[in-house]
């Protein structure tokens, strides 16, 4: 299990409202049979339409691992694909104004912790890495805040979720894993379980 408490790298702006989980990855990509290579096609259809001029196609935003998103990001479907795809294009956080409450849980379910910001806030990250897209940028969970470059800001999560990535437990197949011994105990007293070893 692995603790999540800052994430620190560069940004990536992601302007506009409602972006929901079907311009986020297009239903023809979810006939994979594994996630692998979704990461390629992430926005694909509003990549094609931009010619290039999208902000995961620019250069200066290759390798970004932070998204600054806008409001209710993740509405639409509820396809674990969106988030799978973010993931695999290398995005391990979002800060934005407000999520999608099934796409948060899939996003926890990755982790990849999902902090809110208030449109004022959102905007001023925006524009800084629009002006300087290098710009060092941190996501601090144990403070709830986040850094970009001289700016300093407060950042919400919810609690629960917070502790999960502070502790580790959002890996809901890690604690699995680690505690083995004690789900093969627990299963063997069950009435209703023929567990094989």
């Amino acid at each position: 299990m692995s603790e999540v408490k800052t994430i620190s790298g560069r940004g990536i702006p992601l302007k506009g409202n409602d972006i929901d989980t079907d311009r986020i990855i297009p239903a023809r990509f979810l006939r994979c049979v594994t996630f692998d290579g979704l990461g390629e096609q992430v926005f694909a259809d509003d990549r094609q339409q931009t010619n290039g001029e999208h902000p995961f196609d620019q250069p200066q935003y290759q390798g970004a691992n932070i998204l600054i998103a806008n409001g209710n990001f993740g509405c639409g479907s509820s396809r674990e694909h969106a988030p799978q795809a973010l993931l695999r294009w290398g995005i391990q956080t979002i800060i934005g104004e407000s999520f999608a409450e099934i796409f948060l849980g899939n996003c926890v379910a990755l982790g990849i912790p999902c902090v809110i910001a208030t449109p004022k806030i959102i905007a001023q990250l925006q524009a800084k890495l629009t002006e300087s897209p290098k710009t060092t940028i941190s996501v601090n969970l144990e403070n709830k805040e986040v850094r970009c470059d001289d700016l300093t800001v407060p950042v919400q999560i919810g609690e629960g979720i917070r502790q999960m990535f502070l502790t580790g437990k959002w890996d809901s197949c890690g604690q699995l894993t680690a505690n083995a011994e004690q789900v093969k105990t627990t299963a063997a007293n069950l009435p209703y379980i023929a567990w094989a070893s």
